[in-house]
């Protein structure tokens, strides 16, 4: 009944985040062209760019614990740099949304395989 755990694999992390930022590059542009009405969409996919580009470029990817502890930093933060979006308090819960849900991926260690566009 005991079953182990997956091991950590750091590899795997990095590739689900450079698919994340490809998807939501992509998904900006997509609503960049339809234009005022897909403000929220666009902010939504710059946010998870960010949180994913943030992520990836931290060298604390090797360890589960120490990946965990960087979610925890930039979810206590209070404000996050990002330039070019629409509504500041809008982009601000989506980074906590995308950080929430990773902290959870990270803690389950799940999910890191699914690297489809549509999660």
């Amino acid at each position: 009944m005991t079953a182990s755990p997956k091991p950590w694999d750091s590899e795997q992390v990095r590739q689900w985040l450079e698919s994340r930022i490809a998807a939501a590059r992509r998904d900006q542009a997509a609503a960049d062209r339809r234009g005022y009405e897909a403000r929220d969409d666009y902010d939504q996919a710059a946010a998870e760019e960010w949180v994913c580009q943030t992520l990836k470029t931290a060298a604390h990817i090797g360890d589960q614990a120490a990946f965990a502890a960087r979610l925890k930093a930039l979810l206590a933060q209070d404000e996050y740099p990002i330039t070019g979006i629409h509504d500041d308090r809008r982009v601000e819960r989506h980074i906590r949304a995308n950080l929430r849900k990773l902290a959870k991926m990270t803690k389950a260690n799940a999910g890191f395989d699914n690297v489809l566009h549509y999660q």
